[in-house]
């Protein structure tokens, strides 16, 4: 007869067909049943905080909800961290995990419902009678407000025999979520108003627009209005063109396109946050500038937004573009619409068509024809050089104390990636390089799994979850020494994982960067920040990588032509860059300003 452990992975095996972990006492039942009676592909990590992470990365590069699985006590609090940074980025996923038998807790038990609720996870715990509708129930929490849920099954209850597997609904989805009531009704018609009045319209869109699968529409709106575009770190690639797309906002955006935003004025946010590494600290927009924000948030996120309409993004900018098309055409004393559709590009912000001597005019200067006339829509993203606008220093071969300049290591590396790519990226000082220089095609390819909850040590695992989602693709991580050193029993897992269609990019410093940034340069001891040199090269040959140190521009050939090789013959490929630590990422300068 089936077991309660039976129960939960045949009921999770319907609907989840991607589960990491690592085996203990907790979850041996489980991982027995499904490893024998589904379909489901089970994958090893080495440390439980991967099989969290694994299952996260599996979500952001798919869009299918994945399970991690460990035993209980150190197992489980060993996947914590990992679960704050899902709850903070809205990952769904399902954690299954041992817990304390229901005749009382033993000198190695934790309260586990307790733990994972501190970081805000919910824990649905089964039963002999209902593991099967409970794991249901999980899945669908998980879908419906994004987040990880934790499924505990008690020891005591593990192997009980629980009959025949009863048939359990699948989960419901709520549907999206769309503008109601003359408030929203009436916001969206100023909103419309708004963009066929602006001289300089300007689109900003996030991950939120990217899972609500607003791109076309966001497009088609781009084009209506004749808007400049740009993104969110976490929306890279959510426009369908980027002929007018400035790029990622913030710290991680080049100066050029961040005036250009400024220039804006009017703006329309969907489906991002505005937290303070998007809106630079909160002088992303000039004080003229008029922000709408379209979000599911209950209320707006940002002081500097004036207009703000609860809906799904994609819902919104759909009735945007209704409300714009056709355009009205203008009488030869008012606004001009937009007479013919653009090529539309990745964010929702537009630039200016009035040159000063920086390339652009403030959010109150009028643009006018010889007539007297405004200009019509679009005026002002084909009057500007967006590609000059998001150009990034190109850097020296060697920074002046010998080491690699990291700047034009990300340029070179950018030229040499394949191009059908996936970027993990771990948290830490090195993340403005990848998300400077290395352009995605889509938001779904580019996933920073830590930084949400300003986490580092969550890379190596990353690559683990998305080498199963995306199969045809090259998994490519992005990790400094202080984080790759945290996780690096999962080296091995990445390895195995993605074989030859995965490599990792190490930003090795000798240093915790970012705390050197930060506290190094305010004179606090600098002992505590210094990491001795590793070979990353040799950690990586040990477990069956290919390793390469790479002091020079030169060394980084072997990726060229490791790009050409079969990928079901290579081997995994480690680059261990040895860059310069005094070369300092923009985005992380803007920090230094701030805290300063």
């Amino acid at each position: 007869m089936p077991t309660v452990s039976a129960h939960v992975a045949l009921t999770l095996a319907q609907h989840i067909d991607a589960v990491f972990g690592v085996m203990g006492n907790g979850n041996a039942y489980f991982l027995d049943a499904l490893e024998k009676q589904t379909d489901a592909v089970f994958t090893a990590v080495r440390h439980e905080q991967g099989a969290v992470v694994a299952a996260d990365a599996h979500f952001r590069a798919s869009g299918r909800i994945a399970a991690g699985t460990s035993t209980y006590g150190a197992g489980f609090t060993n996947t914590i961290t990992a679960l704050a940074e899902a709850v903070q980025a809205h990952v769904p996923l399902v954690l299954v995990v041992g817990d304390e038998p229901t005749s009382g807790p033993r000198p190695w038990d934790v309260d586990q419902i307790a733990l994972a609720s501190a970081v805000g996870a919910r824990t649905y715990t089964v039963g002999r009678a209902d593991a099967a509708a409970t794991t249901v129930i999980a899945i669908e929490h998980a879908l419906t407000y994004r987040v990880p849920v934790v499924l505990a099954i008690p020891y005591d209850v593990a192997a009980l025999e629980a009959g025949d597997v009863p048939e359990a609904p699948s989960p419901r989805l709520p549907a999206p979520l769309a503008p109601r009531g003359e408030f929203a009704e009436g916001m969206l018609d100023e909103i419309a108003e708004a963009l066929r009045g602006a001289q300089r319209p300007f689109l900003l869109a996030g991950r939120g627009a990217w899972l609500s699968g607003a791109s076309a529409a966001l497009g088609e709106l781009a084009a209506a209005t004749g808007a400049l575009t740009a993104s969110s770190a976490l929306g890279r690639g959510v426009f369908p063109d980027s002929q007018y797309d400035l790029g990622v906002t913030g710290g991680f955006g080049a100066d050029g396109a961040m005036e250009l935003i400024r220039s804006a004025d009017v703006a329309v946010v969907f489906g991002a946050s505005l937290n303070q590494f998007t809106m630079r600290f909160g002088e992303l927009f000039a004080p003229g500038t008029r922000v709408f924000q379209i979000d599911t948030a209950p209320a707006a996120t940002h002081a500097h937004v004036g207009g703000f309409v609860r809906a799904d993004a994609r819902l919104a900018a759909e009735a945007l573009v209704a409300r714009l098309s056709p355009a009205p055409t203008s009488s030869p004393s008012s606004p001009s619409s937009p007479s013919s559709p653009h090529d539309f590009g990745d964010s929702p912000r537009h630039a200016e068509a009035g040159l000063g001597s920086t390339g652009v005019s403030s959010p109150d200067s009028e643009v006018v024809q010889a007539t007297g006339q405004q200009t019509r829509a679009g005026a002002w993203r084909e009057s500007v050089d967006v590609a000059a606008a998001r150009a990034y220093a190109p850097g020296d071969e060697l920074a002046a104390d010998g080491r690699l300049d990291p700047r034009s290591a990300a340029r070179r590396i950018a030229e040499l990636l394949p191009e059908d790519r996936v970027v993990v990226s771990d948290g830490g000082h090195f993340i403005g390089w990848a998300n400077m220089y290395w352009p995605v095609a889509a938001p779904d390819r580019m996933m920073m799994v830590g930084t949400a909850f300003q986490s580092i040590g969550q890379g190596w695992p990353s690559v683990v979850g998305a080498a199963l989602a995306r199969r045809d693709s090259t998994i490519v991580l992005t990790s400094g020494d202080g984080g790759g050193l945290m996780a690096i029993a999962d080296l091995e897992s990445a390895v195995r994982a993605a074989g030859g269609r995965g490599m990792a990019v190490v930003w090795n410093d000798a240093a915790y960067g970012a705390e050197v940034n930060l506290y190094g340069l305010k004179g606090l001891a600098e002992g505590p920040m210094r990491i001795p040199e590793v070979d990353f090269a040799a950690f990586g040959a040990a477990v069956g990588a290919e390793g390469v140190v790479v002091r020079t521009l030169a060394d980084l050939d072997r990726l060229a032509t490791w790009a050409a090789e079969d990928a079901a013959t290579r081997r995994f490929l480690l680059l261990d860059l040895r860059i310069s630590g005094d070369v300092i990422a923009p985005y992380q300068q803007e920090i230094i300003r701030v805290n300063s």
